[in-house]
């Protein structure tokens, strides 16, 4: 919008202007509840939650995510326990393991023991059986109970009580995996043998054991990740504090300079961001040139593959060209939209000044994104809890197998007592086999809607969080706007009092908007979901399908976004309900569409460089500190596994806390946006109706109030 460009004139499509009113003051006080149906709602969609949390904390077991179980569900290596001298978990059958179930359940379909040392030889269980010697080697991995000299080798494997074959393997993470390695050609071994007698009159290659391995041991390595992960955290955490606290002190620094320093501070901050970047850009320039002729720097990240030491992938070339070039594309962006908005700066930049103002006579903003956080992180950790829970609560499910008829055919059993059931004397070749994790409870029925529920109230418990606080600034930044003699009309405790009327009135209006968002983000979950089961699919018309659906939601999910926060700004005003809110600033912001364009996203995009700027440079000190970089402070720093857990988590924690700060900032801008549009329309400068907006506002507009009394602040 250009400082002489007139009120746009209203369109009756998109609504009347408004008029003036005399008794409009700021929000309205004597407002009703709204949305009460979606309320109740919302209140008995937290209880069922709060139930199937406490179904699922009295069901599930989280040790079994931590420890490895044998197939009765007791852990290995516990103190105080029988098995407590028995820390590894052995596979009867290590093939099954290669199941889809293994992903699933963290568990293998095959009977799993607790035994004191992995097997260290190739050995079946004919030949113990014919070896004597042998016996008691092969019995520690074998079911309590059995005894050799009264049972023969077919009962023994018909009941289940020993593995038809042991093979060398070796201990890791508590389970015992064959011992495989890689000879020259790349043919696969196990202790030296390629191929083997599985016990049963069948050849098993070494290769069919490295796939079944590395299926069983998805899970296990990344908790081998997760464990070095956690003990990086043991040994920084108190230099990652610090780090956020200085990330917190600049954006602190950052905000009471934009309070009085704004022009300066904006274009200070525009310079900088170009310099870090580039800064950045010449970084990764200089690794790149430095790893040239160096061993294996020259291999591609896809002949990589994934590994648990991401340290390896800043030594190849390829990561910090894919740097470099990223850098530069976020360079130019930059560069060419400052070219293309340099004359909309200034306006920006005036109505930051006046978002600063009003910061300042409400500091108490600054602060309400801490109760927003702490919310934020009680749902994030009921819902995480609850998710551990959920998933550790299946059960091993036993059922009766055998070859020919049988009534008993696919009937649940207790392999600790079938023989002892009337089932082996009318089946004599029924077996109790593993089935499944799961259950037959009305429970483990509907697990995976618990768990669903589970993901969909999280969503919409951290959308109202959200919600929650773009209300209540709303509120109390209107109040401030709306006050015509700042700072003397602006209300007492205006974040107290805004908090209040969206609690006490507009509960189900918050939920209401909250849970159309949650739709959509769920059916995004499930669309990813899709993605990442048609990935193998070779239908290229399903794959263009689910990848236009995905981009539609995306879009959606913006557009909502954008609505709901606009909405939400006229319920904190009007305390209206939520679909006459949506629709009263959709039809507003339509009537100025220009001046959105201008003003509103061009100070969204210059507070992201502020936060852009904060985080740049929190993350390069920390960067310099945590890889040792620095010699002064070479001893003081940590020794880590992987040296980016804390440089990331400091860039990640210094983003949120500049988001933090900055979203206040945000909030208060897109609200005294709107009230300044509402201003334009109500009010004409007259002495029966004079404009509410800051002197600078009306000298950049060329517009003036006849009456002069106003104080200016």
């Amino acid at each position: 919008m250009e400082p002489n460009e007139k009120n746009p004139t209203p369109d009756s499509k998109y609504g009347e202007a408004r008029k003036f009113d005399p008794t409009f003051k700021g929000p309205i006080h004597n407002r009703g509840c709204t949305d009460v149906f979606c309320c109740i709602l919302f209140i008995l969609a937290i209880l069922g939650y709060f139930a199937v949390g406490i179904l699922a904390w009295s069901q599930g077991d989280p040790r079994k995510v931590i420890y490895p179980t044998d197939s009765r569900g007791q852990f290995c290596g516990q103190a105080g326990t029988p098995l407590e001298k028995k820390p590894l978990l052995f596979y009867f059958n290590i093939l099954k393991c290669a199941s889809p179930l293994t992903l699933l359940e963290f568990q293998c379909p095959t009977t799993q023991l607790c035994v004191e040392s992995c097997p260290t030889k190739h050995m079946t269980l004919l030949k113990a059986y014919l070896n004597k010697g042998e016996q008691e080697y092969y019995k520690q991995f074998c079911k309590e109970g059995v005894d050799f000299s009264k049972m023969s080798a077919p009962e023994i494997l018909r009941d289940g009580l020993c593995p038809s074959m042991l093979m060398s393997s070796k201990p890791f993470t508590r389970r015992c995996l064959p011992a495989l390695s890689t000879m020259k050609g790349g043919v696969v071994v196990v202790g030296n043998e390629t191929i083997f007698d599985n016990g049963e009159g069948e050849k098993v290659n070494a290769t069919d054991f490295l796939d079944a391995s590395k299926k069983s041991n998805v899970v296990v390595e990344a908790r081998q990740v997760a464990m070095r992960i956690f003990e990086d955290y043991t040994v920084s955490w108190y230099w990652i504090l610090i780090g956020l606290v200085i990330a917190m002190v600049v954006s602190l620094i950052f905000i009471v300079l934009l309070r009085y320093l704004a022009g300066i501070m904006i274009w200070v901050m525009i310079v900088m961001v170009i310099l870090v970047i580039g800064y950045g850009i010449f970084h990764c320039a200089m690794e790149y040139r430095n790893l040239r002729g160096e061993p294996g720097s020259d291999v591609t990240i896809r002949d990589l593959g994934l590994q648990t030491d991401f340290s390896v992938y800043l030594q190849i070339r390829q990561t910090w060209l894919a740097f470099m070039i990223i850098l530069s594309i976020v360079e130019v962006v930059v560069i060419l939209l400052l070219i293309f908005l340099r004359k909309r700066v200034l306006i920006a930049i005036a109505l930051i000044k006046e978002a600063s103002r009003a910061v300042g006579h409400v500091m108490s903003s600054l602060f309400y994104p801490l109760l927003t956080f702490a919310l934020l992180a009680l749902v994030i950790a009921y819902w995480a809890i609850t998710a551990v829970f959920l998933s550790t609560s299946n059960e091993q499910v036993y059922k009766v197998f055998n070859t020919t008829e049988c009534e008993y055919s696919r009937d649940t059993c207790n392999p600790e007592t079938f023989n002892t059931t009337n089932i082996t004397a009318r089946c004599p070749d029924a077996e109790c086999l593993f089935a499944f994790y799961g259950g037959e409870s009305y429970y483990h029925k509907y697990l995976i809607m618990f768990q669903f529920y589970n993901v969909f109230l999280f969503f919409w418990c951290a959308n109202f969080v959200t919600a929650l606080g773009q209300v209540t600034l709303a509120g109390a930044f209107a109040s401030y706007y709306w006050a015509f003699k700042k700072p003397d009309d602006i209300p007492a405790n205006p974040i107290c009092s805004s908090l209040g009327r969206a609690l006490r009135y507009h509960t189900g209006s918050l939920a209401f908007g909250s849970l159309i968002l949650s739709l959509v983000q769920v059916i995004r979950v499930l669309l990813e979901y899709l993605d990442q089961k048609l990935k193998a699919a070779q239908n290229r018309f399903a794959k263009f399908l689910l990848s236009c659906l995905k981009c539609c939601f995306w879009c959606l999910e913006k557009f909502i976004k954008f609505l709901n926060r606009n909405a939400y700004i006229m319920v904190a005003i009007y305390g209206k309900s939520f679909c006459t809110s949506a629709r009263d600033a959709f039809f507003l912001l339509m009537r100025n569409i220009i001046r959105v364009a201008v003003l509103d996203k061009v100070t969204d995009f210059l507070l992201f460089l502020g936060k852009l700027l904060i985080v740049g440079i929190v993350g390069i000190c920390s960067f310099f500190f945590f890889s040792g970089r620095i010699k002064a402070v070479e001893q003081t720093a940590p020794s880590l596994n992987y040296y980016w857990v804390p440089i990331l988590t400091v860039v990640v924690g210094s983003y949120l806390i500049a988001h933090g700060f900055f979203s206040v900032y945000a909030m208060c801008v897109d609200t005294l946006f709107l009230c300044f549009l509402e201003d334009l329309e109500r009010n004409d400068g007259t002495a029966e109706r004079p404009y509410f907006m800051s002197q600078n506002l009306l000298a950049i507009l060329k517009k003036s109030n006849e009456d002069q009394a106003k104080t200016v602040d």
